[in-house]
């Protein structure tokens, strides 16, 4: 057996040939609540929206002997998975800040049903507050920190919790121990390919993006962020400022084994924070993408050249999500974004004379921003014209430099510190003395309005609904539930 003092300790061991039997899960919350690790803003949306939970299912692809669950998108009550605790004997909890609490809520009722179960938390949440996190929830086992997928199939292998770099654990006399790091993993190859998760565990058709093909499926072919974003959440907490990637042949390997194991799919989303940080390597995927035939869509930044647009183009590229956060040069500049608004400008032109949808995210309520800055904002996102936008609320995480920023200048309260509402849609964090809470939360819905609702959007959203029968059952849809969303924010203007 392995373990040696893990077993003194109360632990499970896993037998030489064969590991814990894992659960790997993304607890019932919020209702339309996406916690995925996808997700760039773990929230309820203004429209449904899931991601995959890669995060979870990475780990879950080591570990022979597990099952992922990811019950929001699939609908599934804890009733359900209370009925399978005693099939496991560890269980792994994807968490983040505004679903801490009822995910520990979760963990407590699997372990009243299976007391045996050791249970512990994977995230951004508990990478940099770890600490916290296990004096927080005395049911809690061990969290992993930063870049946790070895980590957890250490655990899962049975060996001893005090040898496992990156885990900070509860002994059996109830001490918090905080292991060495773990060094960031170099060879992304070493990582299997997540499809066979998503095969045996997930039902893809439940993941919906409204800016993407229906359905599709998201995969990382690396981690890490070359930009300094200070609100940024992944980079500064679990992927770091290095962008390290996965072989050329090994992503357009996963890609051609995706396509064969769903062959329904109608577009692959790649989720890395910023694909095109490596643009040689971005143009050598698209061609061999191009080869496969497949649609594809990446995460960008606002300075591709136009000759590698070109490139990605030819390959099968469809559509980039742009974050171009704010229309104002000194916003920008303050969060660190290093984006020049001329150089967004003529990469969104390029785009748009090559056929490359873009669908570009704001964020309203960053450091500067004024009344102002908010309406050049949105005259600028009206001027740049990308096919669809996201707005969201400006989020300070705890460890990214905004949320250090927040503290130290008395931006953030201890009112506003889940960032969400109890509905778990996202709340107006932040405050300055010169914008208050509501006028930064209520911008969302005007900026929204002024967008799409001008004569050149809706005309094009009509023609496109016209000519594409997917398209239109998705934008009518989409239509029911923006209403909707319309309708509770004007609620809570009232009250």
């Amino acid at each position: 057996m392995r373990g040696g003092d893990g077993v003194r300790a109360g632990r499970p061991t896993a037998k030489e040939d064969d590991s814990l039997r894992t659960l790997f899960l993304q607890a019932p919350t919020f209702d339309g609540f996406d916690g995925g690790a996808g997700s760039r803003y773990q929230a309820k949306r203004e429209i449904k929206s899931f991601w995959f939970p890669t995060w979870l299912a990475q780990p879950a692809a080591l570990v022979e002997n597990s099952k992922l669950i990811d019950a929001p998108p699939a609908g599934i009550k804890l009733a359900e998975i209370l009925a399978q605790a005693r099939d496991f004997d560890l269980l792994v909890v994807h968490t983040s800040v505004p679903s801490f609490a009822s995910d520990v809520q979760c963990i407590a009722a699997m372990k009243a049903a299976n007391p045996d179960l050791k249970a512990g938390m994977i995230g951004a949440k508990v990478a940099v507050k770890a600490d916290d996190s296990l004096l927080d929830a005395p049911i809690l086992d061990f969290v992993c920190r930063n870049e946790f997928d070895f980590t957890v199939k250490d655990i899962a292998d049975g060996k001893d919790w005090s040898t496992i770099p990156g885990l900070s654990y509860r002994d059996a006399d109830g001490a918090v121990h905080h292991n060495p790091d773990r060094p960031v993993l170099e060879d992304m190859d070493a990582l299997p390919s997540v499809i066979d998760v998503y095969r045996r565990d997930l039902r893809i058709e439940d993941y919906f993006i409204g800016y993407l093909k229906h359905p599709y499926i998201s995969v990382y072919t690396g981690r890490g962020c070359k930009s300094r974003c200070t609100f940024c959440l992944w980079p500064q907490t679990v992927g770091g400022h290095r962008y390290r990637t996965r072989s050329v042949a090994n992503v357009v390997a996963e890609i051609a084994a995706a396509k064969a194991a769903f062959p329904q799919v109608k577009e692959f989303f790649f989720d890395d924070d910023t694909f095109t940080d490596d643009l040689p390597r971005a143009e050598a995927i698209a061609e061999g993408l191009g080869q496969l035939g497949v649609t594809w869509s990446c995460n960008a930044k606002a300075n591709v050249p136009r000759k590698t647009l070109e490139k990605l183009k030819a390959g099968g590229l469809r559509l980039l999500l742009v974050g171009y956060e704010s229309g104002d040069q000194q916003i920008l500049h303050n969060i660190k974004k290093g984006m020049r608004i001329e150089v967004a400008e003529r990469f969104t032109r390029d785009c748009h004379d090559l056929g490359i949808r873009i669908h570009g995210t704001f964020i309203v309520g960053l450091p500067g921003e004024t009344r102002e800055t908010l309406e050049a904002t949105k005259a600028w996102a009206r001027k740049i014209d990308p096919h669809t936008i996201q707005v969201s609320l400006a989020a300070p995480y705890p460890g990214t430099a905004l949320y250090d920023q927040a503290v130290a200048n008395g931006w953030l309260d201890s009112t506003n510190a889940e960032l969400v509402d109890a509905k778990g849609v996202q709340i107006a964090p932040l405050h300055y003395p010169h914008l208050s809470h509501d006028e930064i939360f209520h911008s969302v819905e005007d900026f929204y309005k002024k967008f799409y609702f001008r004569p050149r959007k809706i005309g094009a959203i009509v023609r496109e609904m016209a000519t594409d029968f997917d398209m239109l059952k998705r934008r009518l849809r989409e239509g029911v539930e923006f209403a909707a969303f319309l309708r509770d924010r004007r609620d809570a203007r009232a009250a």
